[in-house]
């Protein structure tokens, strides 16, 4: 009988050993979360604070660049609404530009007081977002799901730094949280299909949301919707002929695809399926890719080792060339590119080129270019300070 619970153990021992890791891969939540931990981690802004007091560059001139921008002015006076209401391309704008860039001063507040420790900054940081907590009910309009997931992005990056790093206090921080689950995370933890910008971008939202609530269900929902969605919107030869689609879409006909691709038909290694929208579109897209899988990282499972980061390395790659002024095929979007990539490239250009030592010739001369990278005033803000060749 000794010898049959012995044999029934280590069998039972030996399946949870085979079963562990597949397990582990599904289920992307760690055990327990890391903070600060949504895009930037704590060493990241060690090694960015130790190279900004030293005075060494690129560091110090970008955040010269962020404290003398409108996000760091310490008057600024928070404009929340109980409803913003967001049409296409926000038009009607009723609080949108003003949800989105209140979100960016908090979390420009939040960098800025972590680097120079000036009680101040992180004050202003909690006035925001204690303003906008205290009020805001919900989303409208067409573009609600992606206003929702723009500044859904920045909120829990500015939360995350007080929280974890502010000695203070912060009074109001259940409010905040409570504000992210009911108001954020409904709107935009389901998806979308549109473009294939609008859900990344919501599902950065929601990962950072989750990680702030320490929300495993919500965290392992949106990964997973994020890990298709990126199949689906960067294009790697290894796909097939044609590129990946995400089932809910429907698009189960080439003609279908080629719709939803801009018109294009030609399909090569790294074009994305806004590459013929315009390059800002499939900007936002690749930043958002790049977040999530730096977040990623920081708790605990690295998607860059995955399709995820060899998607991201060949996004970068080739629109980082048109970008930079090489010359557009006639097979790609009719010979003509609306380009506009924007500041997008320092997080996936760190992770991929320094930390994994992957050569990036065009991403490498263009993120040397932009530098310091700004603020694209929606989502994207200060990533040179913060990811600038950071080994953290």
């Amino acid at each position: 009988m000794r010898r049959t619970a012995l044999l029934a153990f280590v069998s039972a021992l030996v399946v949870g050993m085979i079963a562990w890791p597949a397990a582990r891969h599904a289920d992307a939540a760690p055990a327990t979360f890391v903070h600060p931990g949504v895009t930037v981690s704590i060493a990241q802004l060690d090694f960015a604070r130790a190279k900004v007091n030293s005075g060494a560059q690129p560091w110090k001139g970008a955040f010269d660049q962020m404290t003398a921008s409108k996000y760091a002015d310490l008057n600024r006076t928070p404009k929340p609404r109980a409803t913003v209401e967001c049409g296409s391309y926000s038009n009607p704008d009723h609080g949108c530009t003003d949800e989105r860039q209140d979100a960016i001063a908090a979390y420009t507040d939040a960098l800025a007081w972590y680097i120079t420790r000036d009680d101040r900054y992180a004050k202003k940081s909690i006035q925001l977002m204690d303003a906008w907590s205290a009020v805001i009910k919900e989303h409208t309009n067409s573009n609600a799901p992606l206003q929702t997931g723009w500044a859904g992005s920045s909120w829990p990056k500015a939360a995350e730094i007080i929280k974890y790093t502010y000695t203070g206090g912060w009074a109001n921080s259940g409010r905040f949280a409570t504000m992210l689950r009911d108001v954020y995370l409904p709107e935009v933890i389901n998806g979308s299909n549109s473009n294939g910008n609008w859900e990344l971008s919501m599902m950065e939202a929601a990962v950072g949301i989750s990680v702030f609530l320490e929300d495993r269900t919500s965290y392992d929902k949106a990964m997973a919707r994020f890990r298709t969605r990126a199949a689906a919107y960067v294009y790697l030869s290894s796909d097939g002929d044609l590129p990946k689609t995400v089932p809910s879409q429907n698009l189960d006909t080439k003609a279908k695809i080629v719709n939803y691709w801009q018109g294009q038909s030609t399909f090569v290694t790294g074009l994305t399926q806004e590459t013929c929208r315009d390059l800002t579109h499939t900007g936002y897209g690749i930043s958002a890719i790049s977040h999530i899988a730096e977040t990623s990282r920081i708790q605990g499972q690295d998607l860059y080792g995955t399709d995820v980061g060899e998607r991201l390395r060949q996004a970068l790659g080739l629109q980082s060339k048109y970008q930079l002024g090489a010359g557009v095929p006639s097979w790609l979007c009719g010979g003509s590119l609306n380009l506009g990539l924007g500041p997008v490239t320092e997080v996936g250009y760190n992770a991929l080129h320094n930390r994994l030592g992957i050569a990036m010739t065009n991403t490498q001369t263009l993120t040397q270019q932009q530098r310091p990278a700004g603020s694209n005033n929606l989502f994207v803000a200060w990533e040179t300070l913060t990811h600038g060749d950071n080994p953290a």
